[in-house]
C-alpha cells in the first residue's frame, strides 16, 4: 500500500479580484467569506518577450475572526497572502441532474499585505499594517482558528 501520509497546502500571494462576499448560513449558524484572487507568473518566450500569465483562484474563508478580519480589511485590488488548502465540491445540478464541481481554496489564514494605492475606503482608521492605538480594545491579531473541512453547505444557495 506503501505510505499514505500526504499534505494538501497552499501558499497564495496575489490581489483580489473583487470585494469579498461575507453571507450568513442559517442552517449551519456559521459566517463565511468568499472571494476571487488572482496570481501572475511572468516567464521569458521563445522570442525573449515577458508574457504574464494570470491564474484566479475562488477563496472560501470560515471561521468568525477570519471572516471579520476579511470584511474589515479586504477589498477588490488587496495584496494579500493566502494560506489554506484545496478543496474540491461536488453537487447535482438540480436542473439539469448532471454533477458540478468547483475547486476552491479554503483559507486558514488571510494576511493583509498592501491595500490598492488610494484605499481609504470605509472610514476605517485603522486600516493596513498599522497597529491599534495604545489602550485599544481592538486585538491586532485575532486567534486564529482551524477550519473544518468538512461543512456541508447548500449548494442551490446563489452565494
Amino acid at each position: 500500500m506503501g505510505d499514505k501520509r500526504s499534505l494538501n497546502k497552499v501558499i497564495l500571494i496575489g490581489n483580489l479580484g473583487q470585494d469579498p462576499e461575507i453571507r450568513h448560513i442559517p442552517s449551519l449558524d456559521k459566517t463565511v467569506a468568499k472571494f476571487t484572487m488572482a496570481t501572475t507568473e511572468t516567464y521569458v518566450d521563445k522570442n525573449n518577450a515577458f508574457q504574464d500569465v494570470t491564474e484566479w483562484h475562488n477563496v472560501v474563508v470560515w471561521g468568525k475572526w477570519q471572516v471579520q478580519k476579511v470584511e474589515k480589511n479586504l477589498n477588490k485590488g488587496t495584496l494579500v497572502l493566502v494560506e489554506g488548502k484545496i478543496k474540491t465540491r461536488k453537487w447535482q445540478d438540480k436542473e439539469t441532474n448532471a454533477t458540478r464541481s468547483k475547486t476552491e481554496i479554503q483559507a486558514q489564514n488571510v494576511v493583509l499585505l498592501r491595500k490598492p494605492e488610494g484605499d481609504n475606503a470605509g472610514g476605517n482608521q485603522n486600516r493596513g499594517n498599522q497597529a491599534p492605538s495604545p489602550g485599544s480594545s481592538e486585538d491586532p491579531s485575532p486567534p486564529v482558528y482551524d477550519v473544518d473541512s468538512d461543512i456541508p453547505y447548500d449548494e442551490s444557495d446563489p452565494f
